[in-house]
């Protein structure tokens, strides 16, 4: 409607404009907090990947600096030699010779079986570990795109209560322009009853004095505090001097 537009600087930035492809003032407020709801499992993604490279770190050493290993040789002769021909050297040569032995022994033996075994996550391993939770990051910043059709989708099944919510938000707007410029007349009042300050006073004398210096000393809109530029006007008033931008003029 021609009452309401063009919107004010606080309208627009309070309002989702659905074919503005930039993420607007009321979604990034709801984005950042969707976002900061993702720090919690960053930091527990973050612990747990260092658990596990400190786990890793310990567990190596311990494979390579704690390897025991252990040779054992041995060797075992025993021999009986029964000398004579009488018949006592040879049944003593039958018996005793049984127990004539010769053996060698040799063992060799480590720790190897009892050592962890340990091994580290890949790089690979690491970024699909963390991919979902930057996917789940990317659909916190994509998020606002889809959501803008719910109001498009509303409206297509419920068009009574479509006009409805038209209606409630051309009266809010009303309501809350009106408000605003009769706290902002309030304020500007105020801002007239106080006599100006140093810096002030000495900038309007530069102005006078110097009109060149009009392009560097730039004054602001006294509603919005856009700076200025030709569009601007001043207030008729001589008395007044303040500068409006001509969407508050």
């Amino acid at each position: 409607k021609q009452t309401l537009l063009p919107l004010l600087r606080e309208e627009t930035s309070s309002l989702v404009f659905p074919c503005n492809p930039a993420v607007q003032r009321p979604e990034l407020q709801y984005m950042v907090m969707e976002l900061l709801r993702c720090i919690p499992l960053l930091l527990f993604l973050l612990f747990v990947c260092g658990l596990d490279h400190f786990i890793f770190s310990i567990l190596s050493v311990i494979q390579h600096h704690s390897f025991v290993q252990y040779s054992y040789q041995t060797s075992h002769h025993l021999s009986v030699n029964v000398m004579g021909t009488s018949l006592m050297a040879q049944l003593l040569r039958g018996t005793i010779g049984a127990l004539n032995t010769s053996f060698d022994t040799e063992v060799e033996t480590s720790n190897l079986a009892c050592l962890p075994q340990a091994t580290g996550m890949s790089r690979q391993q690491y970024v699909d570990t963390c991919l979902p939770l930057g996917a789940l990051a990317l659909l916190c910043l994509v998020q606002v795109y889809p959501f803008r059709l719910r109001r498009a989708i509303a409206a297509f099944y419920f068009p009574k209560r479509e006009k409805t919510r038209v209606l409630f938000l051309y009266n809010k707007l009303l309501r809350q322009r009106k408000h605003f410029l009769h706290l902002q007349r309030g304020r500007i009042a105020r801002q007239a009853r106080q006599p100006p300050g140093l810096v002030t006073s000495l900038q309007q004398w530069c102005r006078r004095r110097w009109p060149w210096l009009r392009r560097f000393l730039r004054r602001s809109c006294t509603l919005c505090g856009t700076p200025e530029t030709p569009r601007h006007r001043p207030c008729p008033d001589p008395d007044c001097g303040a500068l409006y931008c001509e969407q508050c003029w």
